[in-house]
């Protein structure tokens, strides 16, 4: 019994509608996520180098806790003082455990305000934290000696 027989015989087409749904879906998830990183990374800081320091890898949900060169202290463009800035991290503490912090300190910071946030970082029992620094500048190639 042949029962395509009496069947029109459609090619199988390529459906592109859902593959455009998929590409616009990424397109926004990439902007959104790029306008997040920039909000995490106040600009203008000028964190300080280390030749020791290794680059480690991005943990899902870390803070990042920017201290400028004048002190002030914010997370997320959101300025904090050292009271409230305890209280947002012990709220964070309670919630996660692990929570990683970085700070990310200008160079030309005072350093109580360093110990500060550490100690509000202590405060809320998080144990893990890391200091965001740059690797150092390369090494200037010897001028060659003029020959005479």
């Amino acid at each position: 019994m042949n029962f395509r027989r009496n069947m029109p015989a459609t090619p199988v087409g390529f459906q592109m509608a859902p593959l455009i749904d998929i590409v616009f879906l990424c397109l926004i998830f990439f902007m959104v996520s790029s306008v997040v990183a920039r909000w995490e990374a106040k600009m203008g800081i000028t964190v300080p180098t280390a030749a020791s320091g290794a680059r480690s890898s991005r943990d899902a949900g870390e803070i990042i806790i920017n201290v400028d060169a004048g002190g002030a202290i914010s997370i997320n463009n959101v300025s904090m003082t050292t009271e409230r800035l305890r209280s947002v991290l012990s709220q964070v503490g309670r919630e996660f455990k692990d929570q990683p912090v970085i700070i990310r300190a200008d160079a030309q910071t005072r350093h109580e305000r360093v110990i500060a946030v550490l100690d509000a970082c202590r405060h809320a029992d998080i144990w893990n934290v890391a200091f965001a620094t740059l690797p150092p500048p390369p090494a200037k190639p010897a001028p060659a000696a003029a020959a005479k």
